[in-house]
Parts: structure tokens; C-alpha cells; sequence
């Protein structure tokens, strides 16, 4: 590598430089003079961003003042990196460098009339057969107790929290770490970076980090840390007695004797102050309703929406719960087959969401994980007979450091793991397959007789048509051998429905990308308020013109800033029934005690410009009981200013269908979704009910907040079908269905679905 780091030990370079070169003045730097076994040697006084010439070349241009003819503005001269050198320079240079150059190329400058500088620049390549030499600066580190905003300084500090790099809102990579020392001051830094390399490679709490030039400010009363120019990380495992061995994608850094004593000391102290967390969790020792740390190794992976992607992993154990294992077509998995197969009694499936999903996508397979505050929830079945099983979920957001870290295989916790999968025999977890076989039923039995089933359908149906009164009934051996699309008026009975659970059956459907999606749950928005806590209320967006602020702080141990925003109409705060209001830093108890007393509310976080909705896995708005959701395909958030707009208007109304639109939202609909098994005596056909509020008589919106509701579905539903009673002793169920084909894999096949039919109001 033609870049060699000079260590300056009492006053010479601790490597001797080649013999054969000799310093060069810069008043002796003339064209036409022989300088291959001279170097020059300077101070950076000032450097440029890398660009691309014309030609595609990667250039990297700094100033070096000559350190012994400081006095003379021509003894500045402007150096050119070029091709590869100038990409690996720009990464380790730094202005303030001592640097010395050799094998350079001197051409005439051509700013040099302009900048005043040497007539000549030196342009510096491997073609050259250039080297450098930085000389390693003698580095200060600042205690966390002496830390003063507007500064840039060098730390060390043990870890005490910290979040995987993650995409931010723009292109950059975000991680957040909360470093302490000795002084047992705390220090928060948000490090942004391009590239993800470039940001410290954290695995567990207690690892040490070096920060070199990192900015210092000062936020709301608290020191924060921040990236600015020049900032580069080192990071090393925190355990006592480890091998000192720095974590990091950069080719250059000095590292001192001194240092590593201050490394040993924090380990030490890191040890007996921080709550580090012990070994993580083992698959064979997940519990349900547990969050926890898994190391694992990826053998499979496919995307499956946007909003979420699988991840296959194993770590040798093997679950002592069932595992869902989530429906995806083999052509869309990416892994080895075979291998897949042989592991799939000690695999589990992971679905990662929302801000964790670019980064699955870019894991390779066999590569090891460690997977952060991963979620296992127990779900029940929608058969009552089976068990209940585990789902693995990585949220969307970084609360609770949520997020995805990829471990180098020289990593102590990988090298234990694959030790202990190589001496795996997995011939011992190759358990025959037990196919469940399904229950398959016989109409013919029920209704064999023609005339008896003539006369059944006589009998009146507990269902009523809303349209279409002038269609025949057709029976099912009909349309069973019919083409799709078609539509029939039928007279059935319902064997069973899926699911069982009815409040699964809730979604909520977006009618311009016709995705379905589940009902985020509690826990979901929990998670993402508290992540949105951690931003502050920006107290420059306070008061605006078109609303008022009330902000205070919660009692310890929260800690927390709450902010709430009355958007006003005419110059005035609205009575509570009639006012909308904006929360910040709230948690979901707050707010829903928030909805009892006001018309609508809408959570946000500050930003430095305005208030921004939180991401849109949360409700848009709520209002009463009823939460409002946005698809996050089709919408385009616009700015909250856009309000202002609706509180004009003579009546505001806050209708969710017109906030959503001034917002840029599309909003997502709550439906019924289910599977009816339906039989007449002549087939078998699954049609699938998909409805607002017509079938049940009930908004689907309504249902999930409402235990009275919930019990009158339930009711309608084992009026209709129930296990308890036989074929012949269930009501009849007139309704309207249209068939549609669906492409499954490489072939179609026909479907059904219920329309213009309600249940008759004697049975709701």
C-alpha cells in the first residue's frame, strides 16, 4: 500500500523513511529538476471533496503549507490525488496532517495567478509511483465530564446503549450510541454516514469506543454528539481480558500504547457500572411475549410486501414452542433449497418491517446475524383444536436499540456458534413429516335425496339479497364446471368459516393498491411513540400562527417532554368537542385519554422545520376509538402547515377522509375479510366475504374497540354455522356470488366472493 503511517517517537519517526530520499524545499520545486528521491513535507492547511474529472478519475485535491517557510504565501502549494490514491486519501487526510510525499509528478499550476500559491502542483498517483507518509498526530482525549458545546474533540467511552445503523430519511446511514466513562457522565452521539462501513462496528453493550473529531453541541440543555468532517471510529469488544483488536473499515489509524491502557481501564470499570447484558437468548429458550437478542445464521431470505421482508436463520437449537412458518412461494425464496429442507425442524421465520427491510435485503445468505430486540408473540390458531404457536417479529423503528447487526466471522460469539453447528448431527432433528390430513366431508350424505332437497331450499334463508333479484338459483355442480368470471344467485348452507376468531377477521384494505394488511396492534404503536419521545419537542415550533402549545415534563423515572399543539379556528382554541389537536412525546395511555375529550387527535415529532406525522405503521388520526391509518405505497405525506388549510374553512368538520387529503394521505379502510365453506346438496364451493358494514350489519371500523360488537358478530356468526349442530339442523343462506380467476404460480385457478347480500335484521 503506497500510504505508511509515521509514528514521531522523541522527535524521530519510529520507522526510518528509505534511505535514498532526501526533503525538498518548496522554493527548489522547479520544473525540469529531477525529484525522484526527494519527498516534501507539509502541514494540510486546507482539503476538498473527491470528485470525478471529466475523464472518470477520481481526484482528491489539498493544500500543504511547507513547515519551514511558513512565512511566504508560495511556499503553499496545492496537491492532486489521483485514480485510487486520491479515493484512499480522501478517507485519511485530514486538515491540521502532517504529511510527507515522495514519487510525485510536478506540472505547472494553473490557479496559481488566482490562489497566489506555488507556480507548481504536485500530482500524486500509483501510476507515479507515489507514496505517502502521514506523520500519526499526537492525539488529546476529553473526559465526558469536560465536554462544552461548539467543539470538536477525541473520546473514548464504554457503550451503554446503542442503536444498529439504520436508513435515515435521506441517503445516509444513521446510528445512535450512548457512550459513559469513569467520570459516569453520559454522552448521546447521532453518527450519519453514506457508508455503512465507515460507522462504529457495535455488537453488545459495554464495547468500547474511540471517537476522533467529533462535533459537540449543545441541545435543549443537553450535551449531544454529532459526525462532522473527518469524524473516524474505532470500537473494541468491552470484556475484560479480550484481545485488543479494533473494529474498523479504515486501512490507517494510529494506536498507542497509552491508548490501550485506557481501553483496559474501561473494560474494567464498564464491567462493575453497566448493566451488560448476559449471553443472548437460545432458540430452545425462547418464552412467548419475550423480547431478546438472537445471534444466529442466515440460510434463506424473500421479500414478501413492501412494508416487510423474511428472514430464515438457525442457531443450532431447536424451538421448544411451534414456530409459524410463514406462506411463500419457493421461486421467490432466495437460499439453498436442499439445505433449507434439511433445517426446517430447527429454522425459524423472521418477518422484518418497515425501516429493517433495505437492510435484510442486502444480507447474504451464511452470513451471521445479530438480531436486536426481536420479538416473540404468541398467536393463537384459528382452529381451536390446534396449539398455539410463536411469531418472530422485527419491528419497524430503533427503539429499544431494534435492528439488524451483521457479525464478522472473526467475531468470538460467531466463532462459538459455528463451532457448535459444525458438531450438529442432523440426522438426529430429521423427524418424519406428519401431514396433517384435512377433514373431508361428504355433502351427498346430508342431502341425497333430490325431492327432500327441493324442498329444503323452500325454506326461508337467514340471509336477504340487496340487488340482482331477477337471477334463478344456480346450484354449485353448475358452477363448479363453469368459467370464470360469472355471476350466480346460490341457496346454501355454511359448514364452517375461517377465521374462528372473528376480530381476525378485521383488516384494512387500501383501495388504490388493493393491498390488505393486518390491524397494527397496541404494542406496535407503543413502540413507535416511544421512539418518537426520544426526539424532543422543538421548541421553535411552538405558538405558530394557527395554533397554540402547552408543553411540560413528566415525573421521574420517564423523564419525558410532552407537547400538545391546539389547532385554532378564527384566532381561537375551539371547545374540546370541536378542536383538533397535535401530541408529541406522548405515550398510547395519554393519548387515548387525549381522544375521550377532543374531536381528533393527531400524533407528531418535531423536526427543524416543522412537525412531521410519525411513521404511518401509527394512526394518522385518531378519533374516539377508532384509529385511522394511511397506506404507506400509495400515500405521500405533505407537511403539517397543510392543516391550516381545513381550519380556515367556515366548519371545519376533521372528517378523516378530508384531513387525510390534506395531508397527502391515502387512507386505509377497515373491512371484514373471511372464508365461507358453503354446500347445497349438489358441491362444495369456498367463497370469500369481503364487506365494509353491509353483511353484519356493524362498521368493520367499529368492531375491534367494541366488546358489545364483537358479541353481536359472534352471535350472527353461530346463528349460522356451528359445530355444535348438524348440517341438516343449520339455516339456509341465500346469496349473491361472482367467480375470478387468480394466477397461483404458473397456473390460474377460480375463486368466489359474496356481494350484495346482508344477514337478515331478525338474526343481527
Amino acid at each position: 500500500m503506497p500510504i505508511h503511517m509515521l509514528k514521531i517517537i522523541n522527535g524521530a519517526p519510529e520507522t526510518a523513511l528509505p534511505s535514498h530520499l532526501q526533503r525538498v524545499d518548496s522554493k527548489y520545486l522547479q520544473l525540469g529538476c529531477d525529484h525522484a528521491n526527494k519527498y516534501f513535507k507539509g502541514t494540510v492547511t486546507l482539503s476538498y471533496p473527491l470528485i470525478k474529472l471529466g475523464n472518470g478519475t477520481d481526484s482528491f485535491k489539498i493544500i500543504l503549507q511547507d513547515m519551514d517557510n511558513s512565512c511566504s504565501r508560495t511556499s503553499s502549494i496545492n496537491i492532486l490525488f489521483l485514480g485510487k490514491m486520491a479515493k484512499d486519501c480522501a478517507k485519511v487526510v485530514h486538515q491540521g496532517d502532517t504529511m510527507l510525499i515522495s514519487g510525485f509528478n510536478l506540472a505547472t499550476s494553473p490557479s496559481a495567478s488566482e490562489d497566489g500559491r506555488h507556480c507548481c502542483h504536485l500530482e500524486v498517483s500509483e501510476e507515479a509511483g507515489s507514496t505517502i507518509y502521514p506523520v500519526a498526530p499526537k492525539y488529546m482525549y476529553t473526559p465526558l465530564n469536560r465536554l462544552k458545546g461548539g467543539t470538536t474533540v477525541n473520546l473514548y467511552g464504554a457503550v451503554k446503549f446503542f442503536k444498529s445503523p439504520y436508513i435515515s430519511k435521506g441517503t445516509d446511514y444513521c446510528s445512535v450510541v450512548t457512550i459513559v466513562d469513569q467520570s459516569n457522565v453520559k454522552l448521546t452521539c447521532t453518527l450519519f454516514n453514506g457508508n455503512l462501513d465507515a460507522l462504529p462496528k457495535i455488537y453488545k453493550i459495554g464495547d468500547i469506543v474511540r471517537f476522533h473529531r467529533i462535533k459537540i453541541r449543545e441541545y435543549n440543555g443537553q450535551i449531544q454528539g454529532v459526525t462532522s468532517i473527518g469524524f473516524a471510529s474505532l470500537t473494541f469488544d468491552g470484556t475484560p481480558g479480550a484481545a485488543i483488536i479494533p473494529r474498523t473499515s479504515s486501512k490507517l489509524y494510529t494506536f498507542t500504547d497509552e491508548e490501550q491502557k485506557t481501553i483496559e481501564e474501561l473494560r474494567v470499570w464498564g464491567a462493575s457500572n453497566l448493566s451488560i447484558s448476559g449471553p443472548a437468548v437460545k432458540l430452545s429458550g425462547v418464552q412467548p411475549k419475550l423480547y431478546f437478542d438472537l445471534t444466529c445464521q442466515l440460510i434463506g431470505k424473500a421479500e414478501m410486501d413492501g412494508s416487510s421482508f423474511l428472514l430464515k436463520v438457525w442457531d443450532g437449537t431447536e424451538c421448544s414452542y411451534q414456530s409459524w412458518k410463514v406462506p411463500v412461494e419457493s421461486s421467490d425464496l432466495e437460499g439453498d433449497k436442499v439445505l433449507i429442507h434439511k433445517l426446517r425442524n430447527l429454522t425459524v421465520d423472521i418477518l422484518v418491517y418497515d425501516n429493517h427491510v433495505q437492510l435484510a435485503k442486502s444480507l447474504k445468505i451464511g452470513s451471521f446475524l445479530r438480531i436486536y430486540s426481536l420479538r416473540a408473540k404468541q398467536a393463537s390458531p384459528e382452529n381451536q383444536a390446534d396449539v398455539s404457536y410463536i411469531e418472530f417479529r422485527l419491528h419497524g423503528g430503533t427503539c429499544y436499540g431494534r435492528g439488524i447487526g451483521v457479525l464478522p466471522e472473526s467475531n468470538p460469539d460467531v466463532k462459538e456458534l459455528k463451532s457448535f453447528l459444525d458438531s450438529l448431527d442432523l440426522a438426529e432433528h430429521q423427524n418424519v413429516e406428519t401431514v396433517s390430513s384435512m377433514e373431508l366431508h361428504s355433502t351427498s350424505d346430508s342431502f341425497s335425496n333430490p325431492v327432500i332437497y327441493l324442498e329444503r331450499c323452500q325454506q326461508l334463508s337467514v340471509t336477504v339479497l340487496t340487488d340482482h333479484q331477477d337471477l334463478n338459483v344456480t346450484a354449485f355442480n353448475t358452477i363448479l364446471n363453469n368459467h370464470a368470471p360469472q355471476q350466480y344467485r346460490i341457496r346454501a348452507k355454511l359448514r364452517t368459516f375461517k377465521p374462528q376468531k372473528l376480530y381476525q377477521s378485521i383488516k384494512l384494505y387500501c383501495s388504490k393498491c388493493n393491498s390488505l394488511q393486518e390491524v397494527p396492534d397496541g404494542d406496535d404503536f407503543d413502540f413507535i411513540l416511544q421512539d418518537s419521545a426520544a426526539t424532543l419537542p422543538n421548541p421553535e415550533l411552538h405558538n405558530k400562527l394557527w395554533y397554540d402549545s402547552a408543553v411540560w415534563n413528566t415525573e421521574h423515572p420517564e423523564q419525558r417532554t410532552i407537547a400538545v399543539h391546539f389547532v385554532k379556528h378564527n384566532e381561537m382554541v375551539q371547545e374540546p368537542g370541536k378542536c383538533l389537536i397535535m401530541v408529541e412525546g406522548g405515550t398510547q395511555k395519554e393519548i387515548l385519554k387525549f381522544t375521550r375529550r377532543f374531536k381528533g387527535v393527531i400524533p407528531v415529532r418535531s423536526t427543524q422545520e416543522d412537525l412531521e406525522l410519525l411513521d404511518l405503521s401509527a394512526p394518522f388520526l385518531l378519533q374516539g376509538k377508532i384509529r385511522h391509518y394511511g397506506c404507506k405505497q400509495c400515500s405521500k405525506p405533505k407537511t403539517i402547515k397543510s392543516l391550516h388549510f381545513l381550519a380556515e374553512e367556515e366548519h371545519p368538520s376533521w372528517e378523516p377522509s378530508e384531513v387525510a387529503q390534506i395531508l397527502g394521505i391515502k387512507p386505509l379502510q377497515y373491512v371484514f375479510v373471511m372464508e365461507f365453506t358453503l354446500v347445497d346438496g349438489t358441491g362444495e364451493l369456498d367463497a370469500y366475504l369481503f364487506d365494509y358494514e353491509k353483511f353484519f350489519h356493524i362498521p368493520a371500523s367499529e368492531v375491534l374497540s367494541s366488546d358489545l360488537l364483537q358479541k353481536k358478530m359472534e352471535a350472527t356468526m353461530n346463528s349460522l354455522s356451528s359445530p355444535k349442530r348438524k348440517i341438516d339442523d343449520l339455516p339456509w343462506l341465500e346469496c349473491f356470488i361472482r367467480s375470478y380467476t387468480v394466477r397461483d404460480g404458473t397456473e390460474q385457478r377460480v375463486c368466489y366472493q359474496i356481494f350484495d347480500t346482508t344477514v337478515a335484521e331478525d338474526v343481527v
